[in-house]
């Protein structure tokens, strides 16, 4: 019989086609953190069983932009550039689970297919997206990673604007903020090929970083708009009140979580 291989969809003989390489999985990227407090309502609705509400400025929520390059272990990728670049914005909010704090992903955009995939493999909810923010350089008009710097950032899906951002810097940070400065908390989620039969992969997991390096992060402030869409829901987690804006550069390793529990998050 014959054996097809690949780490993920397609599979063949060779799995030189396999959408995304087995892990580890590097990444180096610059951030820009937008945070600010909405109505915990609006977090709680979006925190299945058995997740609940942190119990420290539980309407806490960051909006992240993030330029990436990425690899597998081999790195032939960043030679590639095509297979390498992409860019992302995404929603993070704090949760707990048996008393422990966590940060979960509720909604996240990326434009390339293969940033999407690795996404639903480790729970993270991708969509496809626009995204685009401004890079900093030392030389000609770009801003420079200094006091006063400005930085742009717009996020549209399905043709239309849902967010957009303005972040000026003003002094080095002590963090990089503290929203999503935890472990995440995800749902891994299949339906039955059956109707009817419920979910057939239904599992909560904890992942994060293998290991993580960053420049000096710098704090500022932001002026971000959040825009109604037919087919998105990041304005329902409307902005009551600003906290700060950030930007760092970093270095990220992911390889693999761990199982928290299975088959009781009462999704549908």
């Amino acid at each position: 019989m014959p054996t097809v291989r690949g780490y993920f969809h397609p599979k063949t003989a060779t799995g030189a086609s396999s959408l995304i390489p087995s892990p580890p999985w590097y990444y180096s990227g610059d951030l820009l953190t937008v945070e600010y407090r909405t109505d915990p309502a609006r977090v709680r609705e979006l925190l299945p069983e058995p997740l609940e509400l942190a119990d420290e400025d539980p309407g806490a929520v960051a909006l992240i932009w993030a330029d990436w390059q990425s690899c597998g272990a081999s790195g032939e990728e960043l030679l590639d550039p095509v297979r390498a670049q992409y860019k992302e914005a995404f929603a993070v909010v704090r949760c707990q689970y048996k008393g422990r704090t966590y940060t979960r992903c509720v909604y996240i955009w990326v434009d390339k297919d293969f940033a999407l995939a690795r996404g639903l493999h480790q729970g993270y909810p991708k969509k496809l997206g626009s995204i685009h923010q401004t890079r900093p350089h030392p030389y000609g008009p770009a801003p420079r990673i200094e006091a006063g710097a400005r930085f742009g950032a717009t996020l549209a899906a399905a043709d239309r604007r849902i967010a957009q951002a303005v972040v000026t810097l003003r002094e080095p940070s002590q963090s990089n903020g503290f929203v999503n400065a935890h472990p995440m908390a995800h749902h891994r989620w299949l339906p039955s090929i059956e109707k009817g039969g419920g979910l057939a992969l239904d599992e909560l997991v904890e992942s994060g970083a293998a290991s993580f390096e960053g420049g000096q992060p710098w704090v500022g402030d932001a002026e971000l708009e959040l825009f109604e869409s037919p087919t998105e829901e990041l304005a329902r987690l409307e902005v009551r009140e600003p906290i700060a804006a950030y930007y760092r550069q970093v270095g990220v390793v992911w390889d693999g979580g761990r199982l928290l529990e299975s088959g009781t998050s009462g999704a549908e």
